[in-house]
């Protein structure tokens, strides 16, 4: 292992695996972020269809976090 470290190809291995868990930590983010905001519309009695609009996702996408909670 040692013998790889500190080499190029090394270098750029790590930082591409670097960006990938970011770009996951990112879309797991976001993820979180639109479940909690369907959950906040309906809590002020938006329907499936008008939150889809504003949040500009499909309405299956709505329908499924509102089926889960």
């Amino acid at each position: 292992m040692e013998l790889i470290k500190g080499t190029k190809v090394y270098e750029e291995l790590k930082e591409e695996a670097r960006q990938e868990v970011e770009e996951e930590v990112r879309k797991e983010a976001k993820e979180e972020i639109k479940i909690s905001m369907i959950t906040k519309l309906m809590q002020r009695g938006m329907n499936s269809k008008e939150i889809a609009e504003l949040l500009e996702l499909d309405i299956e996408v709505v329908r499924k976090v509102v089926e889960g909670k």
